[in-house]
């Protein structure tokens, strides 16, 4: 275990960023710059660092891959993206991360009928009971009655779209350096951004003698603390790790989002606190129990991993 720390500390860093985004991101919204915009300013951002990495190392690309890489840039990218920073624009950065736990299941869903993979029993368990968490939870509100919740819809169909990208992008993994991959992959993001108007018009409209330093270090953050050095560290740390150890580290995602939320309260930067009612915490269990039975291996195959 000594061996692996920094590893560990490698997946626990990512996801460190990850709940200060839900903070930060929703703290710029929409006053300094619109959802879209955002997603335009992160992507740039973005393909630009990938690809001054790539320009060191090129690996030439297959013509037949690029259908497949265009289709991870719609939905691992664009589309995903899009919907997350609007729906965490409507919503609570305590709900977010709750239902993005939702992806193991909902990969899980997609596996069993794009890749006809098996589902065990309690698998099938799972998915149920985290279904009937995220439903309930979208649709309860702060004083416990029933809301559209706009916000949280838009955060469910983000997961889904990454759940569609984790499928699509799983055999150019086996063919292609990572690095490679997630550098066309955010190439063809940024043309589907660009395509799309109101990101072009919304960082037309930010006013940029009035944003703050502050600001300037918070949009910073987001691009390269939760977009650039987060890939990385999953990279580095996959060297040494399974995918199924990383996936586990997604449920600090809510835990440390809700720290988060106190701390910029306690510091009197953004107060975010209080949105969650405690229907919705009991939800959130009913989602994490039901991830849990998703993933939960089989008997041979946990004692493989415990050897």
């Amino acid at each position: 275990m000594q061996g692996l720390l920094k590893f560990h500390l490698a997946l626990f860093v990512v996801q460190l960023m990850y709940g200060a985004n839900y903070v930060v991101a929703k703290g710029l919204m929409p006053d300094v710059v619109g959802p879209n915009g955002f997603i335009l300013l992160r992507v740039l951002g973005a393909v630009s660092l990938f690809w001054a990495i790539m320009s060191f190392k090129r690996e030439k690309i297959s013509r037949k891959d690029l259908g497949r890489l265009a289709l991870c840039g719609l939905f691992g990218v664009a589309l995903n993206q899009l919907m997350f920073f609007n729906g965490l624009m409507r919503t609570s950065p305590v709900n977010a991360p709750v239902i993005m736990t939702m992806t193991p299941i909902i990969v899980l869903v997609l596996s069993s009928f794009l890749l006809k993979d098996k589902i065990r029993s309690l698998q099938v368990l799972g998915v149920i009971i985290g279904a009937i968490g995220s439903v309930l939870f979208i649709l309860l509100n702060q004083d416990g009655g029933f809301a559209s919740g706009e916000g949280d819809i838009l955060i469910l169909a983000n997961a889904t779209s990454y759940s569609f990208y984790l499928i699509l992008v799983k055999p150019l993994m086996a063919k292609y350096r990572p690095l490679t991959v997630i550098s066309w992959v955010f190439t063809f993001g940024l043309l589907y951004v660009l395509i799309w108007a109101p990101s072009s018009i919304e960082v037309g409209e930010v006013d940029w003698s009035m944003v703050s330093w502050a600001e300037i270090a918070q949009i910073i953050f987001v691009i390269v603390g939760v977009t650039f050095v987060p890939y990385l560290l999953n990279v580095f740390a996959m060297k040494k790790l399974s995918p199924s150890i990383a996936a586990v580290y997604i449920y600090l995602q809510p835990i440390l989002a809700t720290c988060f939320v106190y701390l910029f309260a306690y510091f009197g930067l953004k107060d975010f606190s209080g949105q969650m009612s405690w229907e919705q915490v009991m939800c959130a269990l009913a989602v994490f129990v039901g991830v849990y039975f998703v993933i939960k291996p089989k008997k041979k195959e946990a004692d493989a991993i415990n050897d």
